[in-house]
């Protein structure tokens, strides 16, 4: 009886409902869409990026009319509050006036409008006016008549719409908020949550399981046979100055990316795509990660900075432009592994063999060209084409492959002369039963690329080797072999 009653109370004759207003960013919309036009403008016009100051002296209303002429975000695409949602069309279902009063500009406000064809006016900042806070009350006062509403919000500045609404709904709103709303004693009706917990969403962002690859700053000191103290102390302090690095650079990707992944069938998912976290925390963990990276680096030899720095503007490189060229894209990702070994030998004192350095470029040549050969197999299989600029068409798939499987076996070639030469007498005292590795790798890249050409291998050939029973149990092997034949 009493749900009944708490049903009628909200559902009165349709007449007499209140209007019901939503409020975009970070309530309707799980993202801010100011900060996301000015991610897609920074990486599809970076030229207006200065502009953008003086923009801000003119009013935040300017600012978002400014980047609304040149950015027109892709409204199917945005990461919508899905119980927010269905709530907004159940309300439309029984017959309730549903307003959009948001602070985002007024163009791209009619376009999510007119997108999700549940709302019966929208109210948005005009290039004059930003319509938050008390100038979004005012314009929902005069909107209406003085007639009373509900309102939807998640942020601060909601707080005066929430104290005058006839019901307050929040929908994945800021912990200040809750606290203001509490001591104001405002009873909230209604919540809708839509996101993944902040560790989670965290530990997703800076892609944990990408510092596998920084593993390679322990081979030259592993393969040098030097496992003194001091030394493996510094290959450690490197393994995690690089890391966080480089964990700062895969952000800094996804927030330039953020567009061309909400259309992606599994990037969508990323935290920053997914609207799981906001932009502005995506910059925090960009300065903090750098920040330690930095401090680290310190405490090592200068040569060990110097890569590092490389790796940083190497990578951001690629993530601004040279990901979009074709072939430089997978040339650099594996030139980017052999900084790495070149990062942990200059952080140990350790010379690199030319050897080692050619075995890891066509090695890491080889799995780039896996990634992207998986990648167009999979939009072939979906029947797509390929649309995120990185200028590989449908019929590059049989060239991909012969480049990445000649590759992959050059550096097995590569390996056999190594073991074949007198140098390798000076660290194995039995070289000879290194031969038996070699078996090993052409089953391994033999693999990887069968299973690619099945479609049975995951876009990323380092989450794929660290997953695949059969690729841990080949790398054992190999480990068991050196030790054997270093005995």
């Amino acid at each position: 009886m009493q749900e009944q009653a708490q049903i009628q109370l909200q559902h009165p004759d349709s007449g007499l409902l209140r209007p019901l207003c939503v409020d975009l960013d970070g309530t309707l919309v799980k993202s801010d869409t100011l900060v996301d036009s000015l991610l897609v403008l920074l990486r599809t016009h970076p030229q207006s990026i200065l502009k953008t100051f003086r923009w801000v002296l003119q009013g935040k209303a300017a600012l978002k009319a400014q980047v609304g002429n040149i950015v027109t975000l892709d409204v199917t695409h945005l990461p919508y509050n899905r119980p927010l949602l269905e709530y907004l069309q159940q309300e439309r279902g029984l017959g309730r006036r549903i307003y959009l009063a948001t602070g985002a500009d007024a163009r791209l406000a009619e376009k999510i409008a007119a997108h999700l064809g549940i709302f019966d006016g929208v109210l948005a900042s005009d290039g004059n006016t930003n319509l938050t806070g008390g100038n979004k009350l005012a314009s929902l006062k005069s909107e209406f008549h003085g007639e009373d509403f509900d309102y939807i919000g998640n942020a601060r500045p909601d707080l005066p719409l929430l104290e005058h609404a006839g019901a307050a709904m929040l929908a994945n709103p800021h912990a200040s908020l809750r606290t203001l709303l509490k001591s104001r004693k405002i009873p909230i009706h209604r919540h809708f949550e839509d996101r993944a917990s902040h560790r989670k969403a965290f530990l997703k962002a800076i892609r944990l399981h990408q510092w596998a690859k920084n593993v390679l700053i322990f081979v030259p000191l592993l393969l040098a046979h030097s496992l003194k103290l001091p030394l493996v102390l510094n290959a450690i302090m490197a393994f995690f100055s690089f890391s966080l690095c480089a964990s700062a650079t895969y952000i800094v990707n996804d927030l330039l990316d953020i567009e061309t992944d909400r259309r992606h069938p599994k990037k969508r998912f990323r935290p920053f795509a997914a609207g799981d976290l906001q932009a502005s925390t995506g910059v925090a963990i960009i300065v903090a990660f750098l920040a330690a990276g930095f401090v680290g680096a310190y405490f090592l030899p200068a040569a060990f900075l110097g890569w590092l720095l490389l790796y940083l503007v190497v990578t951001l490189s690629y993530s601004l432009a040279l990901k979009r060229v074709v072939l430089v894209d997978v040339i650099l990702l594996s030139g980017l592994y052999t900084v790495r070994m070149l990062a942990g030998g200059a952080a140990t004192s350790i010379l690199i063999s030319t050897w080692l350095a050619g075995f890891s470029v066509f090695l890491f040549f080889s799995l780039a060209m896996v990634k992207r050969f998986s990648e167009l197999l999979n939009l072939q299989e979906r029947g797509n084409a390929p649309s995120n600029g990185r200028g590989y068409l449908i019929s590059d798939i049989e060239q991909l492959r012969s480049f990445g499987t000649a590759s992959g076996y050059a550096a097995i070639v590569v390996f056999s002369l190594y073991i074949s030469g007198t140098n390798v007498t000076q660290l194995y005292a039995h070289p000879v039963r290194m031969w038996l590795i070699v078996p090993l790798m052409l089953l391994w890249i033999s693999r990887v690329w069968l299973l690619a050409s099945r479609g049975e291998m995951n876009e990323d050939p380092v989450i794929f080797a660290v997953t695949d029973r059969m690729s841990l149990l080949i790398g054992l092997a190999v480990v068991l072999i050196a030790i054997v034949a270093a005995l």
